[in-house]
């Protein structure tokens, strides 16, 4: 005999959808492009760079350093002081010991504030300094 109860139950309950895989797919997915994106690296502060000719491009720095108009010194958005600076240079190359040092400086900031900036990096043991400048070739 034909049992139309167990029929009619069978019915009922349907399909189920098991979405554990979907999950594991999303998460490597987020996983790769996280892993595969490069992060650009801003200085915190909004700068005018001067212009030069001999402008060329930087592959990546450790550590950029902003100095604006007002001769704010500015490392990972936050405003340090001139002495500070060699600390904050010692720990950058202490992660990366073969790490550059770029100075990011405002037109209109002081040559004695870069210099102090720069002085700091060297007493810091930091090899590769550049400083910042927009290509003036257009």
């Amino acid at each position: 005999m034909i049992n139309i109860t167990a029929a009619r139950r069978a019915r009922r309950q349907g399909l189920e959808l098991n979405i554990a895989p979907l999950i594991d797919m999303v998460f490597i997915l987020l996983i790769f492009f996280l892993v595969t994106t490069s992060f650009v690296r801003e200085t915190g502060v909004e700068v005018e760079r001067p212009m030069a000719q001999s402008a060329g491009a930087q592959e990546s720095a450790t550590l950029l350093i902003g100095i604006t108009g007002d001769n704010r010194i500015v490392i990972e958005g936050r405003t340090v002081e001139a002495g500070a600076v060699r600390v904050h240079v010692e720990r950058a190359l202490a992660e990366n010991p073969e790490g550059s040092v770029v100075i990011v400086a405002d037109r209109g900031s002081s040559t004695g504030t870069a210099v102090q900036v720069l002085d700091g990096c060297k007493q810091a043991g930091a090899e590769n300094v550049a400083l910042a400048a927009a290509d003036g070739k257009r």
